[in-house]
């Protein structure tokens, strides 16, 4: 599949937003204490991954009830669905300047609809690369990977599931608003977008 930037400017993919707040105290500290022990960007970025995919829960995994979006409220707080950790770890991969994109895969739910599903992509060696941070569980083994997609999940088109091929320099509308609007997680998960 080949991946298409939603903005040709590439420094959109470094910038900082409400969102992806990687100018915050949080996230710097983070960034730096992860930097400290990377020998180089490749390293650093992979460290970033690590750390999100393992030390942050997936809040439905975690039964945590908190809905975060922000990625220094992520990092503080420790808990976050799928598009939260992708915040989380696009912030941290930004603020050492390694360019990175929101990207999303359409996937069936446990009721049997559709839920769109949040990951990033990073920017090494002049292509694209798509990571999933969500958080390994039994029956998910994603990987930091260059030499091919180690993501949680890899969608069935019999099944109506795809992988959306736009990369993202912000958080998709739909998906914001869905994470802005929950006043927990159980609303948000009747209030998942199902489609992009």
């Amino acid at each position: 599949m080949e991946l298409i930037q939603n903005t040709p400017d590439l420094s959109a993919y470094l910038a900082a937003d409400e969102v992806v707040d990687h100018h915050h105290p949080v996230v710097r500290e983070t960034a730096a204490r992860l930097a400290a022990g990377a020998a180089d960007s490749y390293a650093y970025a992979r460290a970033a991954y690590e750390f999100v995919r393992d030390t942050i829960p997936h809040s439905q995994d975690s039964g945590d009830l908190r809905v975060t979006w922000r990625a220094s409220d992520v990092l503080a707080l420790g808990t976050g669905i799928c598009y939260a950790k992708a915040h989380a770890l696009a912030a941290l991969l930004r603020a050492e300047d390694v360019p990175t994109a929101l990207c999303y895969q359409r996937l069936t739910d446990d009721q049997g609809g559709h839920a769109v599903h949040g990951l990033v992509a990073v920017r090494f060696h002049g292509a694209w690369h798509r990571q999933d941070p969500r958080g390994n569980k039994p029956g998910v083994d994603a990987r930091f990977s260059l030499d091919g997609e180690r993501l949680a999940w890899i969608p069935d088109p019999a099944a109506g599931e795809l992988d959306y091929p736009v990369l993202y320099a912000e958080p998709h509308p739909v998906v914001l608003d869905a994470l802005k609007a929950a006043p927990d997680r159980p609303y948000l998960w009747k209030t998942l977008p199902d489609a992009l």
